[in-house]
């Protein structure tokens, strides 16, 4: 689906994806309503399915090298523990990228590949999609509006079937994977930051057994509390998500069960209303809204949504959540969001 009221004109930047998993899919279908065109599939073997990849028209190629060369614009779908191999390839080429989230699985590694991008001048954005969903951004122009009156409180629930781990997937690798809180609390772990601010001091807990079912306290630096749970304890195909945002004056809220995206309750009012979600349709592809942002971001049309620290930052959030589920105690964290 295009971007609402945009029209779509290729233009002559070309689009190489790397990675032809789940998430390149993802990717590949939304960069066809960009005003890019998709021109390169990097690949491990010609031999390789890539799946429905293959109708794009793109060229696939085996060597990095030669797929730098071809493409303008680098689009990482990795596997997590691979995004700062290609990260750092692709700034070497002087090529500005958008990586799938998380940036990596380390401060240090992420920083590094911050640091390379900003040393020659290059854009990278991190996939944090959230950013970019009609309701989540709705609901933070709402409170960052006034709204709700001061932001007290976020409850952000994450609720999914496991993914599906082959004996020799890398999801089975928690080095690899990052487990659930990188791979799926980081969702909401980044949209607490871009709503709430720095976090101080994280406490987290996760479940021994099972898929995996993990909860975070998140205290803010403004004194804002979060509560964040991330689940892959539901039975497949279940996804879902739901949300509240309290203030002084009034609650936002909403879910992926409800047929209203959002729902404001007022404290002297009562009654509930829905809130507009702005000149975005809850029917608007999040993907295709940050893939262009990211070539609007190349045209200096407008300003970031998420820059390249953020991402990084997001990543030492997390990095700090997992210390605190393998400690058992809170992890405080400096301004620079490194723990203490």
């Amino acid at each position: 689906m295009a971007a609402r009221g945009r029209q779509r004109l290729v233009s002559q930047r070309r689009v190489g994806i790397i990675g032809t998993g789940f998430m390149g899919g993802v990717h590949a279908e939304a960069w066809q309503g960009t005003n890019a065109s998709l021109v390169a599939i990097l690949e491990r073997s010609t031999e390789s399915k890539i799946g429905d990849m293959g109708r794009y028209g793109a060229t696939v190629y085996t060597d990095l090298d030669e797929f730098l060369d071809a493409v303008d614009v680098v689009d990482i779908c990795v596997p997590t523990y691979l995004h700062a191999h290609f990260a750092l390839a692709a700034a070497a080429a002087g090529k500005p990228a958008i990586c799938e989230k998380p940036l990596t699985l380390t401060g240090e590694e992420s920083l590094e590949v911050v640091e390379a991008f900003s040393s020659r001048g290059l854009l990278l954005q991190v996939a944090h999609v959230l950013r970019f969903s009609p309701e989540y951004s709705a609901a933070r122009d709402a409170v960052l509006s006034g709204k709700i009156g001061d932001l007290a409180a976020l409850r952000l629930h994450r609720l999914s079937f496991a993914p599906k781990r082959g004996r020799y997937s890398w999801f089975n690798d928690e080095a690899k994977s990052g487990g659930i809180v990188f791979d799926l609390m980081i969702h909401d772990l980044d949209y607490a930051l871009w709503l709430a601010g720095d976090v101080a001091s994280v406490y987290a807990k996760s479940s021994a057994g099972g898929p995996g079912h993990a909860i975070a306290i998140l205290q803010h630096a403004n004194g804002v509390i979060s509560h964040i749970e991330g689940s892959w304890s539901e039975p497949q195909p279940v996804f879902r998500t739901k949300s509240e945002l309290a203030g002084s004056t009034g609650v936002i809220s909403f879910s992926s069960d409800a047929s209203s995206p959002l729902t404001l309750r007022l404290h002297e009012t009562g009654p509930e209303a829905t809130t507009g979600g702005g000149d975005d349709g809850v029917g608007d592809n999040p993907f295709e809204l940050e893939l262009q942002h990211f070539l609007d971001l190349l045209d200096g049309e407008v300003e970031p949504v998420i820059t390249a620290f953020d991402g990084l930052q997001a990543v030492r959030l997390a990095e700090a959540t997992r210390q605190s589920v393998s400690t058992g105690r809170p992890v405080r964290l400096a301004a620079s969001g490194r723990a203490q």
